[in-house]
């Protein structure tokens, strides 16, 4: 275990017997810190269900394209924790982020504090101290009271689509959902607004109404499509023709055209250089990537092997739609190693494959107490219509994989995807 580790596991114990959203503990942590908040660069604040991560891996590629000094924090980690926080570009160093964590440990002085609560405050001290443009900050959970929440005036304010997800700290509903992530928007912090279902845009735009805001939003206001190999943007001032984006699915489409939409309304530099090379450098992890690792030496000759950690139902459909499109080009039969944590909506989530997965075969979650053990997922799989059975991990599922070429899809959860990015000595960079 590394000294990181070590420092992790002793913030993880602080964790408050009931879990209670709150930016009380934060806000007095930040306080004793000296406000770093106050102190850091331009903040583009991203909130969502889904595509949070993409939209800021979009914009961070079109600032660094233009020159620009970015920092950013992205949640939860696959591998490395430092992934969660990059300074002016980089990864944070393994040093700088033990003494930004012991500091808010001593700071914080044993008090109750979550250890996303904590961990954030550490990564606003370290953006707080180096010189950056831009900081690109995305929601942990929800918005209005997400650790994240505590920036008087953003730069800007988006919230990606909205669907159903963590309805036991967020609500039931959409619009219950919707609430909590419009918490995020504040009085004269420019929003831009992916696309959402009715119920979800009149929650915000009530928001938005509510705060004097003019939001931007997707369908209405700005919009775009692929077209000959090509993305197209408009909007009511401009027409922008980009590459399509590197990142697969049809869905990195939509994120692509909102990461444009909030590039131009906020006028951020670099402008259409920027952004077509943004479309062809973006990186993001675990999101329908492409796996050429030692693990492929398992399955039959000429599969395909796909890795993506989406975990609710609004995910499930966009991959299932992904991993269907690939049939177009080239037609494989489609089995699916799936392992979830405890508390989603499995079988909603299933449901999006019947008629294209041909099977589905259940891994337990490697170092994850609240992971859902392979049977209990196998049985909601077989409930929503799929062939399914469990195995012990990944390396049996990719065994059990016989005959034909197949294409494979590791997904289910983003702990998951950590875990083979880690067994196939790929981490991210």
């Amino acid at each position: 275990m590394s000294k990181t580790d070590d420092i992790l596991a002793r913030l993880l114990a602080l964790h408050p017997k009931l879990i209670d959203l709150t930016l009380d503990r934060v806000l007095r942590l930040l306080d004793d810190l000296g406000r770093p908040q106050d102190r850091l660069p331009n903040v583009i604040h991203v909130a969502g269900t889904n595509g949070k991560g993409s939209v800021i891996a979009y914009l961070r590629a079109s600032l660094e394209a233009a020159g620009q000094r970015v920092h950013v924090y992205t949640s939860p980690h696959l591998v490395d924790f430092r992934e969660r926080i990059r300074l002016a570009g980089k990864l944070v160093g393994e040093e700088l982020l033990d003494a930004a964590l012991e500091h808010c440990e001593r700071v914080n002085a044993g008090r109750p504090i979550t250890y996303f609560e904590i961990t954030t405050a550490a990564a606003f001290d370290l953006f707080a101290a180096m010189p950056a443009d831009f900081l690109l900050l995305e929601v942990g959970l929800g918005g209005r009271l997400d650790a994240t929440n505590v920036i008087d005036q953003p730069y800007g304010t988006v919230i990606t689509p909205v669907s159903i997800d963590h309805t036991q700290y967020l609500g039931e509903t959409i619009r219950e959902i919707a609430g909590e992530k419009a918490g995020i928007l504040k009085r004269d912090a420019p929003a831009i607004i992916g696309r959402q279902v009715d119920d979800a845009r009149d929650v915000i735009e009530d928001r938005c109404a509510a705060l004097g805001i003019q939001p931007f939003v997707a369908g209405r206001d700005f919009d775009g499509h692929a077209e000959a190999g090509r993305l197209v943007y408009q909007d009511l001032s401009r027409l922008d023709d980009l590459p399509l984006p590197r990142l697969a699915g049809a869905h990195q489409i939509d994120n692509a055209v909102l990461a444009v939409a909030v590039a131009r309304h906020l006028g951020l530099p670099g402008g259409a250089a920027a952004l077509a090379q943004a479309m062809q450098t973006v990186s993001w992890p675990a999101r329908l990537q492409r796996l050429h690792t030692p693990l492929e030496v398992h399955l039959p000759k000429g599969s395909e092997l796909w890795l993506d950690g989406a975990h609710n139902q609004a995910g499930g459909e966009v991959l299932a739609r992904a991993l269907a499109d690939m049939n177009e080009s080239r037609s494989l039969p489609l089995t699916l190693i799936a392992g979830m944590m405890a508390g989603k909506a499995a079988r909603a989530y299933f449901e999006n494959f019947r008629g294209i997965a041909q099977r589905v075969l259940t891994v337990p979650i490697p170092g994850q107490e609240a992971g859902m053990k392979a049977r209990d997922l196998a049985d909601i799989a077989r409930e929503a219509g799929l062939d399914a059975r469990p195995v012990r991990g990944i390396a049996s599922a990719l065994a059990a994989i016989k005959g034909d070429a197949q294409r494979v899809a590791i997904c289910g959860s983003l702990y998951l995807a950590g875990h083979v990015l880690a067994l196939s000595k790929t981490p991210p960079e």
